[in-house]
């Protein structure tokens, strides 16, 4: 999530890059174009027309994302160009709207709003905060097949107040519809409690992590399972509504990966097989490629080489470009960046999206230091962060005045 989307369940969608990539061995188990279904004997290649065949003769698909990459998002594109052929009558689902949204999204399926219209009644940078370009062919092809459009989300202060209080403190008129979630699995829950040390959300980052019976970790386990519930509870109803049509719906690979997340809330509410794609990117461990990872995964060809990564998961807040994990052993974490950290400016030109930082570090020429200014501590104290090339020892963060 980006703007608007600080909530349960960042931390699951790093496993397999939903904010983006922290550390993976490369590993050339999907070839980049080839579809692999996982199994116990090993990747097994598939025929891309068998495979989506079978997923158009379905009731749901599921397609994962790492919701800043251009390339997941044409993967995406493509892949509903395929089923829209074979299934004409489908409804596509959004992870990044919250469902007070759906009427807006009924005008533009319909037609009826212009781009600039859709996107400020959608308010698009509160909502999600993810650059809109890497959406916009998405939902003009939605639009031009007037394809119906569903919002699954709820808001996040809905989600937050679920993690601060937990889900029975939320009266149930105060859940925007949403049902008790179908009990997490022990795998769910042990995988979550792995990620949370990592979640900026846990008090005391860096100390020994509470066991899985603490009450702020239990509450994290409900929040996440809202928003998981949440979107399969959308799916379920159109199901209801049009039950002839296939709903495809689009949302990060963190909801998706093992089916602990929105597949198994679907099975509890009675939709048995639903099937989910999720992209490969060959920066990925290749012991992740295990049976139940996915019905199957897509290789995504690697683009030109990148310039410096920092090894951290990026979120947009209301202009605010903050911390959400480290990768242990990343540039970031050999140069004292933490999680809640917010950067404010790389080498001095001020920086108000993930996308510029992600754009701007990648850019960046190697063997040159990277200066970045950060806020710590919510207190407004500000200090310049001297990032080296890599294979040099990090210059200590200088402290500068507070602002």
């Amino acid at each position: 999530m980006a703007a608007g989307r600080r909530a349960a369940g960042l931390a699951l969608a790093a496993l397999l890059g939903a904010g983006a990539p922290l550390s993976a061995a490369p590993g050339p188990c999907v070839p980049g174009g080839a579809w692999v279904e996982p199994s116990a004997a090993g990747p097994r290649p598939r025929a891309a027309g068998t495979l989506l065949d079978q997923a158009a003769a379905g009731s749901v698909l599921l397609l994962g994302e790492r919701h800043d990459s251009a390339d997941h998002h044409r993967w995406q594109l493509a892949t509903l160009q395929a089923l829209l052929k074979r299934r004409p009558d489908l409804s596509l689902g959004l992870e990044m709207v919250p469902r007070r949204r759906q009427p807006v999204l009924d005008q533009w399926s319909a037609g009826e709003l212009d781009e600039a219209a859709f996107l400020a009644a959608l308010d698009w940078p509160a909502i999600w905060g993810y650059d809109v370009e890497l959406y916009l062919p998405i939902l003009r092809f939605a639009r031009d097949r007037r394809i119906p459009l569903l919002a699954l989300n709820v808001d996040r202060q809905l989600v937050r107040r679920v993690r601060l209080e937990g889900f029975e403190a939320v009266p149930p008129s105060e859940r925007e519809g949403v049902g008790r979630p179908a009990p997490a699995s022990e795998a769910y829950v042990a995988l979550l409690h792995r990620l949370w040390q990592h979640h900026p959300f846990v008090p005391t980052p860096g100390h020994r992590l509470p066991g899985v019976e603490d009450p702020s970790f239990r509450r994290f386990v409900e929040s996440q399972q809202l928003w998981d519930r949440a979107m399969a509870q959308a799916i379920a109803d159109q199901r209801r509504r049009r039950p002839g049509a296939l709903v495809v719906a689009l949302m990060g690979n963190g909801h998706l990966a093992g089916g602990f997340g929105v597949p198994h809330q679907l099975r509890a509410l009675g939709i048995a097989e639903p099937a989910w794609f999720l992209p490969w990117d060959a920066s990925l461990n290749c012991d992740t490629l295990r049976p139940g990872l996915a019905t199957a995964v897509f290789g995504i060809d690697p683009g030109p080489p990148a310039g410096l990564t920092l090894g951290v998961y990026l979120e947009t807040h209301r202009g605010r470009v903050e911390i959400h994990q480290v990768a242990p052993g990343s540039l970031a974490d050999r140069s004292g960046l933490l999680v809640g950290d917010v950067i404010t400016a790389i080498d001095g030109r001020p920086a108000t999206s993930a996308r510029q930082v992600i754009d701007a570090v990648a850019a960046h020429p190697r063997g040159l230091p990277l200066v970045l200014t950060i806020s710590r501590n919510g207190r407004g104290e500000r200090r310049e962060m001297v990032l080296p090339s890599p294979g040099r020892q990090p210059t200590a963060p200088a402290s500068l005045p507070t602002s």
